[in-house]
Formats: C-alpha cells, sequence, structure tokens
C-alpha cells in the first residue's frame, strides 16, 4: 500500500476508533498536550514505557502527528501511566534510532507502530 493510503487508512482507523475506544479504559496510557490553536487539552492514546523518571515512546508519523505539533509548541505534557496523571516536559528526539527504541517498548504497541509508522520519531518525557 503506498506510503499517503497508509498514512490515511491508519489516522481514519486511529481518530475514529482506536482512540476514542482505549480512552475509556481507566488505565490506557494517554498523553495530554495543549492544542496549539484551540488551547485546549488533547488526550492521545499511545504506547510507550516508564524508565526512572522518564517516559519514552515513538511516533509513527512524527512531525506529521497533531500531537508532536503540539508539543513543539508547548513542551509541557501530562501522561496518565496506570490510572494516575504525571506531569512532565517532551523533548523530541530526531537522531535516537526510533526502530531500536522500539525494541525497549511494549511489543504489542511496537509492533501496531512498525506495521503503519512511515515517519518514526522518538519522544522523550521526563516526568516532574
Amino acid at each position: 500500500m503506498p506510503t499517503d493510503r497508509r498514512n490515511r487508512f491508519t489516522l481514519a482507523l486511529q481518530r475514529r476508533v482506536g482512540n476514542p475506544v482505549a480512552k475509556l479504559s481507566p488505565f490506557q496510557t494517554l498523553l495530554e498536550t495543549t492544542g496549539r490553536k484551540s488551547g485546549e487539552p488533547r488526550r492521545t492514546a499511545l504506547g510507550g514505557r516508564r524508565v526512572g523518571n522518564e517516559f519514552w515512546l515513538v511516533s509513527e508519523f512524527g512531525t506529521g502527528s497533531q500531537y508532536i505539533k503540539n508539543i513543539q509548541a508547548d513542551r509541557h505534557v501530562r501522561v496518565r501511566l496506570r490510572g494516575k496523571w504525571h506531569t512532565g516536559t517532551a523533548h523530541l528526539l530526531p537522531d535516537d534510532d526510533a526502530a531500536a527504541r522500539l525494541k525497549t517498548l511494549p511489543s504489542l504497541n511496537s509492533f501496531g507502530v512498525r506495521t503503519f509508522g512511515t515517519n518514526l520519531l522518538t519522544v522523550r518525557v521526563d516526568l516532574d
């Protein structure tokens, strides 16, 4: 499937099915950013792993992801882990080997990111 069609398909599936269903689970990991245009909180269901006071994730579409664009405008975020909210500061790490990073993250989410991702980007959130 060409990259552009795959992106559109994946985004539509995530927006209309995946994210709304995942957000209903009280223990789904969520990333909350501030909308760069609206100023409103924006929550995205995602996968990643906490390591000490850091939370690591890999974005499927890199700087094309809306939550990445929001982080570029305001790095202050919140992450919900196991039902508890944590504040933090997000850092985009384009020089990190995102494919290698995925091997250290939960396998089910990493499989989806590898399968559908077209522009992988590592993100580290320093938790307060």
